[in-house]
């Protein structure tokens, strides 16, 4: 079955943008799932996985606001949490499916957990990736000093080098798959240099709450109002989800279930067949 893309608004605090999503398999199948992307990443991050679930789900994978195809924000201060969660809330409306069935990777999973905290929520299942409801100020922090870096390269092939540096605790990548991620998740500038494909407002509004304000996240009333039956993923060298943490998330909440990936870090990328292989067998287990 081919991808479609599709758009629809959503309403801000300073007016309507449109967001982005990728759609797989039978539109009319009223078994839904929806993948949500890392900070900097994209909705096609998702793509291998998407293709390997197309028959038994609706497949949905959108581009949260600032990223990919979906609109940068005039006011940079509205990125924030609120407004994505808001924005995938009217996705869920737009949907109009009875169960959702969730896989969030890092910032998808903190979405997917405020959603599925609140009474009524429609998520059936859900997966978070390598985020959960502890993210110590260490984790936090180094991210928002490799985003505060300048990312110009010269070519496409010295990007590419970067992400590679950058992205190895994602795990064992084809080429394919490398080059896959970064013509999504990067751009041309008019100077014909190469860059990131997010809002670079995106990175000062993150710095600013965390390098100004530098301190945990702690959203464990949230998991702990989770009923749903749930999975997390973990790279063993992870320091945005501790593996004490992880621990924690299978005892408290939802008793989640708990996967930890060798020799990866932040954040396994679910495309590797063995990765994709672990998050089937556990969404179709039922």
């Amino acid at each position: 079955m081919a991808m479609t893309s599709r758009y629809y608004r959503a309403l801000g605090p300073h007016g309507f943008h449109r967001v982005h999503y990728t759609e797989w398999g039978d539109p009319a199948n009223p078994k839904v799932l929806i993948c949500v992307h890392g900070l900097t990443r994209t909705g096609r991050d998702f793509d291998f996985l998407a293709a390997a679930l197309e028959r038994e789900y609706r497949v949905i994978c959108p581009d949260v606001v600032g990223r990919g195809q979906s609109d940068w924000l005039a006011d940079k201060s509205d990125y924030t949490y609120p407004l994505y969660v808001n924005d995938m809330a009217m996705l869920l409306a737009r949907l109009d499916a009875e169960r959702i069935d969730w896989v969030g990777t890092s910032m998808g999973g903190l979405i997917g957990i405020f959603l599925a905290s609140y009474p009524g929520s429609p998520i059936h299942r859900l997966l978070v990736n390598d985020v959960g409801p502890f993210i110590p100020a260490a984790g936090l922090k180094r991210v928002a000093m490799y985003l505060g870096q300048e990312h110009v390269y010269d070519s496409f092939e010295e990007m590419s080098r970067a992400l590679r540096a950058f992205a190895a605790t994602f795990g064992n990548l084809t080429d394919a798959q490398w080059r896959h991620m970064l013509i999504h998740n990067s751009r041309q500038l008019e100077d014909g240099r190469y860059t990131t494909g997010y809002d670079p407002g995106i990175v000062e509004i993150f710095k600013k709450l965390v390098i100004d304000d530098i301190k945990d996240i702690d959203l464990w009333p949230l998991w702990d109002a989770i009923r749903c039956p749930t999975l997390v993923l973990r790279g063993v060298y992870s320091d945005v989800l501790t593996h004490a943490d992880a621990i924690a998330m299978t005892e408290r909440g939802p008793r989640a279930q708990l996967i930890e990936f060798p020799g990866m870090g932040h954040a396994p990328a679910l495309m590797a067949d063995d990765q994709i292989a672990v998050v089937r067998d556990w969404l179709l287990a039922d």
